[in-house]
């Protein structure tokens, strides 16, 4: 079994893809994999990663999901690592995020690390995203105003026992992995940014729902509270 697999979720991520797959890269051991599942890209995303030609990396067959929590949810079933770490196509990691999570991990189940936003040429726009969400770990919490943001967000190989499969009419996976994890298992907040956050005009508002409609709001959190219902009472 690998030590660690990082599982990627791309499309059209051409413009940033090739520096992020860099600084993973430099991280990874030999026992390590880099699973990379495509939303059926129109651009040159995919070439840009076969051109690393790196055995670490793998493209996994995929098909046109047309939704980043299937997308994702097709990564992580091709996962052979004991430890998972979740990547979006268009952040840069620091050079000690891997290090620093599987430290974390000996004595937790997952971990949500702090982050610097960036615009799309690099100019920091907040030096802490935990400042601005005023995130905290606890359940309830963090189904009204979630913290979990996935491309923040490493386990164990455990986890997905119990988080998949992704329920269906569950929008956002980094949500429903973190609240499953606040009541099945033991989420530790790591107070320093790991990561460059890359804002731009392409990718999703943090943590997905930004300034969306409440009876959307309210809709994503009825459909939560529902599946996480259901997934508890099959597991007792």
């Amino acid at each position: 079994m690998k030590r660690l697999s990082v599982c990627m979720a791309t499309y059209n991520g051409a413009l940033f893809i090739e520096e992020q797959v860099k600084s993973i890269l430099s991280q990874l051991s030999l026992d390590d994999e880099l699973i990379v599942s495509d939303d059926g890209s129109s651009d040159t995303t995919l070439a840009i990663i076969e051109s690393f030609n790196d055995s670490r990396i793998r493209i996994v067959p995929s098909r046109r999901y047309k939704s980043t929590a299937k997308n994702f949810e097709n990564s992580l079933r091709y996962a052979e690592g004991n430890f998972i770490i979740l990547s979006d196509q268009d952040d840069i990691w620091y050079p000690n995020k891997i290090d620093a999570v599987l430290g974390i991990l000996v004595d937790y189940d997952l971990v949500l690390t702090d982050c610097r936003v960036v615009d799309n040429k690099g100019k920091t726009m907040y030096d802490s995203f935990f400042n601005i969400r005023k995130s905290q770990l606890g359940f309830c919490k963090n189904l009204w105003k979630n913290s979990y943001m996935g491309c923040c967000m490493a386990f164990k190989r455990n986890v997905l026992n119990y988080v998949l499969p992704f329920p269906e009419h569950i929008y956002y996976h980094d949500w429903w992995i973190g609240l499953m994890v606040e009541l099945k298992g033991k989420p530790y907040l790591y107070n320093q940014p790991l990561i460059y956050y890359r804002r731009h005009g392409a990718n999703m508002t943090p943590t997905g729902e930004g300034s969306h409609q409440w009876s959307l709001r309210l809709k994503h959190r009825f459909w939560l509270s529902w599946y996480i219902l259901k997934r508890m009472m099959v597991s007792y």
